[in-house]
């Protein structure tokens, strides 16, 4: 089910709240807009009318594979139709959490979790793209795409997701990841990651069975990245 707003404070919260009450999974919410939407590290997103803000729950369930994998399942379903909506192939997926299209940021995907209940936020830039004080952004529209409609956008989301999460429950994260990789940045692009251990530039190599980053030094030591913020260089 997809329940749409005109405001709130952040759709996110909205569907914390509900998981906390018994909300299914695939329930949806969307707002035409956001007084208080946040990404990760509690940043602020830019929320103004003509983009997508939307939210929703999954319910994790025994035999389910990692909870963490969730963020891959949402990249490669929101990569998916954001590039079919586009009609052009210039969109990439950059871990954790972005699509980006070259250095300018597109989207954002934010997991919270309370009990078995995963909310997952998604929110796209396809009419405007609101200025970041750390990053580059742009929006479909600036691409040379349409500006699509948010509900009618968030209709086909919604069903890939959902296509997307069946198989990350039946095959596991594997399909999941080898789509990931395929639609990410090409092995070999520099990156700086600030992880726990400090900030560490190297050269994307791909991800770990378990959605890990891989970073490649210079003199050829592989660092696993589990967290943090990674940059383009």
């Amino acid at each position: 089910m997809i329940r749409t707003v005109a405001e709130t404070g952040s759709t996110n919260a909205d569907m914390l709240a509900s998981a906390l009450t018994g909300a299914p999974e695939g329930d949806w919410l969307r707002a035409e807009q956001q007084s208080g939407g946040k990404g990760r590290a509690g940043r602020s997103w830019q929320s103004p009318v003509g983009n997508l803000y939307a939210s929703t729950i999954v319910r994790l369930r025994g035999g389910d594979p990692d909870a963490p994998g969730l963020a891959l399942v949402a990249g490669v379903a929101l990569e998916e139709v954001a590039t079919a909506w586009l009609a052009k192939d210039l969109l990439r997926l950059k871990w954790p959490n972005d699509l980006m299209a070259g250095t300018d940021k597109v989207a954002g995907i934010l997991l919270e979790r309370v009990g078995d209940a995963v909310v997952i936020g998604m929110g796209a830039n396809l009419g405007v793209a609101p200025q970041a004080a750390d990053r580059a952004t742009t929006s479909l529209l600036d691409l040379g795409g349409a500006a699509p409609d948010p509900g009618a956008f968030l209709e086909d989301l919604a069903a890939a997701f959902a296509r997307w999460l069946d198989r990350w429950r039946a095959e596991g994260l594997e399909p999941v990841r080898k789509r990931w990789i395929e639609r990410a940045h090409p092995v070999g692009t520099a990156l700086a990651a600030s992880a726990p251990q400090g900030r560490i530039e190297g050269l994307f190599d791909g991800l770990d069975p378990d959605g890990a980053l891989r970073l490649r030094r210079a003199d050829g030591r592989i660092d696993r990245i589990n967290a943090g913020d990674v940059f383009l260089l």
